[in-house]
């Protein structure tokens, strides 16, 4: 009984962790480099009408510490109107809110856009408010179109 224990949570380490609403984090490649794709998502984001609130460039920070990172940079942006009615169902989504996307560059040399699927906030968060269910399906539906519309994804 022990060994079918052991195998079966084994197996999980190597299989990896998701749940039926899928993965926690959803990451996209692109063709180009993290300073390129930025600048495409800048305008991708301001045209579905969403708030650009930060753009940080980890890679610059870590270099003013004297410490190297390959090139990071995280997109800060969301619609207040809709992450106010979210905190209105729970207020500690209010740490996962705005929404961010991070661009990356991989140890292999390519370029990641990787953002926390809005889903999971349901999750984290336990929402379960059918009008704030709504609003988080709204933002996976942006969060997915804004990464498909990268130019040489």
């Amino acid at each position: 009984m022990n060994r079918i224990l052991l195998a079966i949570v084994a197996s999980l380490f190597l299989i990896g962790c998701s749940n039926s609403r899928g993965d926690f984090i959803k990451t996209v490649d692109s063709n180009e480099s993290v300073a390129k794709t930025v600048a495409q998502l800048e305008p991708i984001i301001t045209k579905a009408k969403l708030t650009l609130f930060s753009i940080m460039d980890h890679a610059q920070n870590a270099k003013e510490q004297n410490l190297t990172l390959r090139p990071t940079t995280l997109i800060v942006f969301g619609n207040p109107h809709m992450g106010s009615k979210l905190m209105q169902c729970n207020q500690s989504i209010g740490l996962d809110l705005p929404m961010k996307i991070l661009v990356y560059e991989d140890f292999n040399g390519d370029t990641k856009v990787s953002y926390t699927n809005p889903e999971y906030y349901s999750l984290k968060h336990n929402i379960k408010d059918k009008g704030c269910l709504h609003i988080i399906n709204r933002a996976a539906i942006a969060l997915d179109a804004i990464t498909s519309q990268l130019k040489g994804k």
